[in-house]
């Protein structure tokens, strides 16, 4: 047994509860403490993300409770890589945060940033769906007073949709685990999944209702058609550096559906294996076109780039429906490019907006932008690569998800929806190119306010990630494809899981 899974976890948690302790002594210690705690993580999730490497799973055994009546959290290269990702985000998200002093527009914000993220990496790293409930419970109570940061109406209107809509949905998972554990007697993923595999013709009607019911709460955290409708207004209204960090939130739900149906219902579950993935990839295209015809009818660009983050969900969803290694291994390489490019395009909107005084970030004319040229020339390196087109990284993540599904029998459907809406998306986003930097009034004075340089900095790690991936695709496909083959190993991870000892007692 091994501690490393969890370090992600304790540390947010132990920064959070110093942070409020610390509190009296003044927002610049809170600064340093919280921006050390995100380096600290970041340092960890490499960690972690090198250890997942050996090719077998790490389980810590909390309580020293062996599993499935203990508690576990395991690491393996999914979860790892999911860590990892929050982490930079994270980093990224709070220095642009004190670098345009928004972290002082509200109390506690560097505590409920901490706390999100104890939520998130436990979600990542949790082996029991009950405790899955749990940290979503975590995540997303923080996460309602970091919508409200710095107050106001829209804001708040936002707000409340995005906490009723949860709401149900964790009375949704409530119902979804009573009914399982009803029928299985455990909620350990591990164990359930090997309860599955023998399970009485008789049960199958109500264990399949509860699996799908547990994927529309997951759908609607990811949100997935019908129950995307919370996502536009509640991203677009955050702060910057809250929507950088939302940009994960979508990707809990998917990271859900692919480790726990994945899990219970992958191969090993008899006539119940897989029985999920024909929602999965009909509700994607679905989500696909309808995002896509949001990207066109947005009246801001935060609204847009929210929009188009819905639209990268439901690549994922398509990608992870076709039920196959290599769009599996597709779809986690554009997992990677579509969360860190749209958390990276979310900061630059706000610095767009600022750019542009009181007409924020409507697409209408406006006076000149400050340093127009330099926020002109991100905002059309960040548009090409949300939209997929070459040389960057989210065409590379399309055209593998595409080239996966080259046998399956709705191909044509799937690469007409896709073609489709990347067509929708460049024209909108064409568009809002041209009325955010050239329809200008040429010959006014600009009268929006500066960017700190030093939160630019924040805005160059995340979209500098996109020729990474280009540049280094070859070994991050190979990662992909790795992860992919380990998630696909269940008998692995049952196995690792169900016989990682308690450490024993030295006795005096």
């Amino acid at each position: 047994m091994t501690s490393l899974p969890f370090l992600p976890l304790v540390v947010p948690l132990l920064i959070g509860i110093s942070l409020l302790l610390i509190q009296s002594l003044g927002l610049k210690h809170q600064r340093f403490v919280s921006l050390m705690g995100a380096v600290a993580l970041v340092w960890i999730s490499i960690e972690s993300l090198f250890v997942s490497l050996t090719g077998e799973p790490q389980v810590f055994i909390l309580g020293n409770w062996a599993a499935p009546f203990g508690i576990v959290l395991v690491l393996d290269q999914l979860s790892a890589m999911m860590v990892l990702i929050t982490s930079l985000l994270a980093m990224s998200a709070i220095w642009y945060a004190i670098s345009q002093k928004i972290d002082n527009k509200g109390a506690h914000f560097h505590t409920l940033f901490h706390i999100q993220l104890f939520g998130l990496n436990g979600a990542f790293l949790t082996g029991d769906v009950f405790n899955l409930f749990v940290f979503f419970e975590v995540l997303l109570l923080a996460s309602y007073g970091l919508i409200l940061h710095g107050g106001g109406r829209l804001r708040t209107k936002a707000g409340l949709h995005y906490v009723v809509i949860n709401l149900i949905g964790s009375t949704l998972f409530l119902f979804a685990v009573g009914a399982l554990y009803g029928i299985l007697g455990t909620l350990n993923i591990a164990d359930m999944a090997v309860k599955i595999a023998e399970l009485p013709v008789e049960d199958y009607g109500i264990v399949s209702a509860a699996g799908l019911l547990l994927l529309l709460v997951f759908g609607l955290k990811a949100a997935m058609f019908p129950l995307y409708l919370w996502l536009p207004q509640a991203y677009a209204n955050a702060p910057a550096p809250v929507a950088a960090l939302f940009a994960i939130m979508t990707k809990v739900g998917l990271y859900a559906i692919i480790r726990v149906h994945g899990t219970l219902f992958g191969s090993t579950a008899g006539d119940l294996a897989y029985f999920y993935m024909p929602w999965l990839l009909i509700l994607g295209l679905i989500t696909l076109l309808l995002a896509a015809l949001g990207v066109l009818a947005a009246r801001g660009l935060r609204e847009q780039i929210a929009y188009l983050v819905l639209t990268s969900v439901a690549t994922l969803l398509i990608g992870i429906g076709l039920n196959s290694p290599a769009a599996l291994s597709a779809s986690l390489y554009y997992l990677i490019h579509s969360t860190l490019i749209a958390g990276g395009f979310f900061l630059l909107a706000d610095m767009i907006a600022q750019g542009r005084g009181i007409y924020d970030d409507r697409f209408e004319s406006s006076k000149p932008i400050f340093k127009g040229i330099l926020l002109g020339s991100f905002f059309i390196f960040a548009a090409i690569a949300m939209t997929g087109l070459p040389p960057l990284s989210g065409f590379f993540g399309k055209f593998l998800i595409l080239a996966a599904a080259l046998e399956h029998d709705w191909f044509a459907i799937i690469m007409a929806t896709m073609l489709i809406s990347s067509l929708f998306m460049i024209i909108a986003v064409a568009k809002s190119g041209s009325q955010l930097f050239y329809q200008t009034q040429i010959h006014q004075k600009p009268e929006g306010n500066l960017f700190s340089k030093k939160a630019f900095l924040a805005v160059v790690l995340l979209l500098g990630i996109s020729p990474v991936l280009v540049i280094l695709a070859n070994p991050i496909s190979a990662f992909t494809d790795s992860t992919t083959l380990q998630l696909l190993d269940k008998i692995q991870y049952i196995d690792t899981v169900l016989n990682t000892l308690p450490i024993e007692r030295v006795q005096p």
